[in-house]
């Protein structure tokens, strides 16, 4: 069961987190490209809501993480705390300031672009960090 508690995990974090990665990662530089024209905002609309479907998906990841960790008696280890606190704060930073950043760009209200990215580059960041100690898995005992 934990092979597949593990597969499914792996599986979820690529298809659900690597299109919001990608997506929000692009957002803002269309933003900043945008002349508001009808293809800039059927791009920029298409963006957003690739970012707010997948982060729906997305959801699954830490759940089937906590499954997978739960049946490798792994839950009280620091990384996967550290990589749980990690992932709150990317699932916080996603939806309490880039995804409405992006309906703020979309409503045509006073936005910054730029902070716009640097917020998606932490974002990114962060699940950078959490792929690592997924990876590393410090005092483990498969010698990685």
């Amino acid at each position: 069961m934990t092979k597949l508690l593990l597969s499914l995990h792996v599986l979820v974090a690529i298809i659900a987190i690597g299109p919001v990665t990608v997506a929000a990662s692009m957002f803002p530089a269309a933003a900043r490209r945008s002349t508001g024209s009808d293809r800039d905002r059927t791009t920029l609309r298409l963006l957003h809501r690739i970012c707010r479907v997948y982060a729906l998906l997305g959801v699954a990841v830490p759940v089937f993480g906590l499954a997978t960790a739960s049946s490798l008696g792994v839950l009280t280890d620091a990384w996967l705390l550290v990589s749980i606190a990690l992932t709150l704060a990317a699932a916080v930073l996603l939806g309490v300031l880039i995804l409405p950043g992006q309906s703020r760009v979309l409503a045509d209200e006073p936005s910054r672009p730029a902070r716009l990215g640097m917020l998606t580059g932490i974002f990114n960041l962060l699940w950078a960090v959490v792929v690592i100690l997924m990876i590393v898995r410090p005092g483990s005992t498969t010698g990685a």
